[in-house]
């Protein structure tokens, strides 16, 4: 049922643990060599920088090569001639995922990964102009199967190839569905926490039996982003529809909108919750988890003042980094006062290069979005400032000197 075998993935999780070992210098060069010849791979790979642009490429390429075959074979096609093609199209691209990976052997390259979004794109797009443009499904109430169809494929695109981001996909179309059943916004927050729980509880049903394989990490994103969902699902000052005018300084949600138990009953949530991620990923020593527990927790203090109604400082960031870095020295700290610096499994000493590679990601990353942010532009001279030729220098000194 999955693309890459199970030795494969062991092979690649090893190789990337040698690596990551020889990097900190755990392993010395002849054992990294001995025990790089015992972990054979036949899969290719390459590195981030050129997997997201060989991503990027693929993208354009089948997205040219679809709008090419649009303009010399159908010169104005109907919408439901469109919806199917579109759907050829969507199977065409994930054919050609499934043969990078079987034939190319190709693992995480960035090309099989395009293909594979392409098709579900072109699915949902598809399926909404073959079956509900103009036609009697959209009148039956049927038009949320589009988003169920994106989910789906998502959840099978992230089983078939392990791709930790296509199950964030899935629950971004989980998102749509409420909508086309109520209007209600509490209904449409609970449908969606209840999807999201619904996944969370099968996902820590199935995780236990791979706890020491290399499907544990995959498992450990998918919860963590589960958790996250279901945070933001019941946190209504980050999951308003209007959040983006909130941030442009429009209205923020306030209980009106709400009835008043409900509105409150997520106040409460959004503080209960983050504890009890924190606490679970503690307990099973899950940096992913950890991480989705401290991110409830920052975004509760951050959106505590809106649920409120209390006047916002411009001050508060200062605050809240204060009180950041404060909690992480305090950790630090007390982690690095237990014997041998460890206390209950845990260290504050660096066990992994990971965090330098993913720092140097993001630098990167900065760097390309805002690249005049450091360099400051050049000012323009202003034409109405005259100096007069050195008439007026100081000291008895003339243009002439």
């Amino acid at each position: 049922m999955r693309a890459y075998s199970a030795s494969s993935e062991e092979a690649v999780r090893a190789r990337d643990l040698l690596k990551d070992w020889a990097g900190e210098n755990f392993l010395t060069a002849a054992q990294y060599q001995r025990m790089e010849q015992e972990t054979v791979c036949d899969s290719r790979r390459t590195n981030i920088f050129l997997r997201l642009v060989l991503f990027l490429f693929t993208l354009i390429i089948v997205g040219a090569a679809v709008a090419l075959f649009f303009v010399v074979f159908l010169s104005n096609p109907g919408q439901r001639t469109t919806g199917v093609f579109l759907l050829i199209f969507a199977v065409l691209s994930y054919a050609g995922a499934e043969l990078a990976v079987s034939q190319a052997r190709l693992y995480r390259y960035g090309i099989e990964e395009a293909l594979a979004a392409c098709s579900v794109g072109f699915l949902c797009v598809g399926t909404q102009g073959a079956f509900f443009s103009g036609h009697r499904f959209a009148q039956d109430g049927a038009e949320f199967l589009v988003p169920a169809a994106g989910a789906i494929s998502s959840l099978w695109i992230w089983h078939r190839f392990g791709l930790p981001y296509a199950s964030l996909a899935a629950m971004i179309f989980v998102l749509w569905l409420p909508g086309y059943w109520t209007s209600s916004h509490p209904a449409q927050h609970s449908i969606v926490a209840a999807f999201y729980a619904v996944g969370l509880s099968i996902v820590a049903a199935v995780r236990p039996r791979h706890r020491s394989t290399y499907l544990n990490d995959r498992y450990s994103i998918a919860e963590a982003l589960l958790w996250l969902g279901i945070y933001v699902a019941i946190n209504l000052q980050l999951s308003s529809v209007n959040l983006l005018g909130q941030w442009w300084g429009g209205p923020r949600t306030t209980a009106a909108e709400f009835t008043r138990p409900f509105y409150w009953a997520t106040w409460v949530l959004i503080w209960c919750l983050p504890p009890i991620v924190l606490a679970r990923g503690v307990r099973r020593k899950d940096r992913f988890v950890i991480a989705a527990g401290a991110i409830a927790a920052i975004l509760t203090l951050v959106t505590n003042k809106s649920y409120l109604d209390w006047q916002r400082h411009t001050w508060d960031p200062v605050l809240l980094g204060a009180l950041l870095i404060g909690v992480a020295l305090f950790i630090r700290r007390w982690l690095a006062a237990g014997p041998g610096q460890i206390r209950h499994g845990f260290t504050a000493q660096r066990l992994s290069g990971k965090d330098k590679q993913w720092m140097s990601v993001g630098s990167t990353a900065l760097g390309l979005i805002s690249p005049n942010v450091i360099t400051p532009s050049p000012q323009a001279g202003s034409p109405d400032v005259r100096f007069g030729g050195g008439d007026s220098g100081g000291g008895g000194a003339t243009s002439d000197f």
